[in-house]
């Protein structure tokens, strides 16, 4: 099936390339217009009290959300001086008649205590928005910016809140993304240079990579048309797509190398390459893509869309990587090693066929198999002294991994707020000195919606919530009918234990006779969203392993193999999870890493990670056990198909894991304090995953199982021989 596909891409390599370049055209010209597109938040489930909560306020009471808090202060005037008040009132008026407004609260309305500073000499103003949806809030607060700025000489105007938030956090996100791509596409180039050794061949994997992008930007623009999509989903593209079009077209263009050295013409070397590396590429793209795809399950729309991005991503680098790359290199036959760069002297053999030169053969070597049972080089010697004390190199690795995710044991799981973004960005700023400035302290208050039974419900509420630990104050925000809206202020952080267990103690008191009560605020939707995402968490998990459970045994006839891979997959992201929780959580290397850490790890994070680490890993298994099978194939010698296997992938997998990790480094250098956690973790991962688990622990557990690596039992061989994916087929 696999020759047969690389026949077929051979005989229509033109029709291809024409269709690869409409693809890029359209990108270029339509895709890259899905930016006007995507939605800013969707951190939120729909389903949850929270959300419910905002709804029915708006719904019964008319009150929304406080979209944009308007910090003034002066350093000299106080807010009672007429200079003072009438600057900001005037401005305040001015954005009272703004179309985009709703409602604005200030202390000069209310003289509420908790909206001036202690010393008087700063004060905030509560803004809301009348749009409800979250794209058409930042286009409202955009535009009603300049108007919130006191003109006043002396006066400061500083924005925070919700809106500023997050347009803040996704212009920084922009800018760390363009950053990243500038970072990372010289490297890229350079390193390609070194490993292939020529021009021609490095610019391979590159065209590759921005095929992959341009088209999952065309199917991101077409998802648009028919649900809602994060503007995070590009992150994941880049990185996602870029760094999976790498491995594979450096996985596939070394196989042809490969070939060509071993004299085949270049039809049949193509035919050969799509029939070994580009079934693992099959392989390997499809895991991936299930991986990613698992995140479709989580109800929240900014985890959807890291999933729709990761998906096609994959989906668009495989596919690419099966039709155009063959392509080309049928077009340019043996001059992909064009030119070529000196970089030192060729060397005499033993190549993965991505080294600087192409590998020579003997011609006992060209009258057997590509595949011989038994090489030599490093990575087989390494291979082979594992194998000789196995069981040490086996608990000898797994402690050294336990010990690195010891530290995720102790996580805590919080809420995102203003502290993930750089130090001196506004809503940060505003958040800080609201905390330390004012009454209360508090820029997260809890929404207490009392619904139905009037003002004597509304009443008994409020004295039942003021008599709980930690409250400070409970407020009147509105009231209509029979319905009133409560704000309870409390002392901590909004992203608190203190916070939420205080959400769980409102929530539990009983309900007056005729009424409801429901609980929203940031602090509840930080709640509802752990709980959400833990209650789907499993689902995901076991939906990702079974699928890769089964995509390993179709590839490889084997039913001990995928329960191993799943299992060093959770070892290497266990590993992972725990430097995170370690660095962000508990604040080392912050200073470093330039972060301010919160003490806490933002749920969502980890199961991003999860997901994407999951199917890389998996990725570099594909790679190392599709050429121990083939090796396995054609001696039936475990010890030695082993070696083989490492020695044909050691210096592809870790040329492919030093690219990603480049590709991750400028991620990791961002602004964004939970982009720089995710290119952490996935830098530490990657590198364990090549390192350790691949070049130690893979070979070690291979040789303790010896021929039951290879095992099925009857049934489920008879089902492997007839519709596995196998070499050669």
């Amino acid at each position: 099936m696999f020759a047969a596909w690389g026949r077929l891409v051979v005989r229509g390599r033109w029709v291809v390339l024409a269709a690869a370049v409409g693809l890029v055209a359209l990108g270029v010209l339509w895709g890259s217009g899905v930016f006007g597109q995507l939605t800013g938040g969707g951190f939120d489930d729909p389903a949850s009290e929270s959300t419910r909560a905002r709804d029915r306020a708006i719904a019964e009471i008319g009150v929304r959300d406080v979209d944009v808090i308007v910090l003034y202060s002066s350093p000299t005037a106080t807010v009672g001086d007429p200079a003072f008040r009438d600057a900001v009132t005037a401005t305040l008026a001015a954005v009272r008649g703004r179309p985009e407004v709703a409602e604005v609260t200030s202390w000069f309305d209310t003289q509420a205590p908790g909206l001036a500073a202690t010393d008087g000499h700063a004060t905030y103003a509560l803004v809301r928005l009348v749009a409800t949806e979250e794209d058409a809030k930042t286009d409202a607060f955009r535009a009603l910016r300049p108007a919130l700025l006191a003109p006043a000489p002396g006066i400061r105007t500083q924005l925070g809140g919700n809106m500023p938030f997050l347009v803040t956090a996704n212009e920084l996100t922009s800018q760390d993304l363009a950053r990243a791509e500038t970072l990372s596409l010289p490297v890229l180039l350079v390193l390609l240079v070194v490993i292939f050794g020529g021009l021609v061949a490095a610019a391979m994997p590159l065209l590759i990579g921005g095929l992959a992008i341009l088209g999952a930007l065309v199917a991101i623009r077409l998802l648009t048309w028919v649900t809602d999509v994060s503007i995070f989903s590009i992150n994941v593209i880049t990185l996602i797509g870029l760094g999976l079009a790498i491995d594979y077209a450096l996985f596939v263009l070394g196989r042809f190398r490969e070939e060509l050295g071993a004299g085949h013409p270049v039809p049949v070397a193509i035919e050969h390459t799509m029939a070994t590396a580009g079934r693992t590429v099959l392989v390997s793209g499809l895991t991936i893509a299930l991986a990613l795809a698992s995140l479709l399950i989580f109800p929240q729309v900014f985890m959807r869309s890291i999933g729709y991005g990761g998906t096609f991503a994959v989906l668009v680098a495989m596919a690419a990587a099966l039709t155009v790359l063959p392509a080309l290199l049928a077009v340019l036959g043996t001059r992909v090693n064009a030119l070529r760069i000196p970089l030192g002297r060729r060397r005499a053999g033993g190549s993965t066929g991505c080294g600087r030169a192409l590998p020579a053969h003997t011609a006992a070597d060209r009258a057997e198999p590509e595949l011989r049972s038994t090489v030599d080089g490093a990575w087989a010697r390494i291979a082979r002294l594992v194998m000789r004390r196995p069981a040490l190199f086996a608990v000898g690795v797994t402690a050294v991994l336990a010990l690195l995710a010891a530290p995720f044991l102790g996580v805590r799981f919080g809420g995102f707020d203003e502290r993930v973004l750089p130090e001196g960005e506004e809503p940060r700023v505003v958040a800080d000195r609201i905390r330390t400035e004012f009454p209360g302290g508090t820029v997260g208050p809890i929404d207490v919606l009392v619904s139905g039974g009037g003002a004597a419900a509304a009443e008994q509420v409020s004295t039942a919530i003021s008599a709980l630990p930690h409250v400070t104050g409970v407020g009147l925000a509105a009231s209509r009918d029979a319905s009133t809206l409560l704000t309870v202020t409390y002392r901590g952080e909004p992203t608190s234990r203190a916070a939420q267990d205080l959400v769980r103690r409102i929530r539990a008191l009983p309900e007056p006779a005729g009424s409801e009560i429901l609980v929203g605020g940031r602090p509840a939707a930080d709640l509802d969203l752990l709980a959400s995402l833990g209650g789907r968490l499993p689902w995901m998990v076991t939906l990702m392993a079974s699928a890769t459970l089964i995509l390993l045994f179709l590839a490889f006839g084997s039913v001990l193999l995928p329960v191993k891979a799943v299992l060093m997959n959770a070892i290497s992201i266990g590993a992972s999870f725990g430097v995170v929780v370690w660095v962000f959580q508990d604040g080392h290397l912050a200073d470093l890493l330039a972060f301010t850490p919160t003490g806490f790890i933002e749920p969502s994070n980890p199961i991003i990670m999860l997901a994407a680490l999951f199917g890389l890993a998996t990725d570099y298994e594909v790679f190392l056990l599709s050429r121990v099978r083939e090796a396995w194939d054609a001696s039936g010698d475990n010890t030695a198909s082993v070696a083989t296997g490492l020695q044909r992938t050691g210096r592809i997998i870790t040329a492919a894991a030093l690219l990603l990790v480049v590709v991750v480094a400028g991620f990791a250098t961002g602004g964004i304090q939970f982009i720089k956690l995710i290119g952490v973790g996935m830098i530490v991962a990657i590198v364990v995953d090549a390192t350790l688990v691949r070049l130690l622990l893979v070979p070690a557990t291979m040789r303790l199982m010896g021929r039951w690596n290879w095992w099925a039992p009857g049934p489920l061989g008879r089902l492997y021989r007839r519709y596995g994916l196998r070499e050669g087929a």
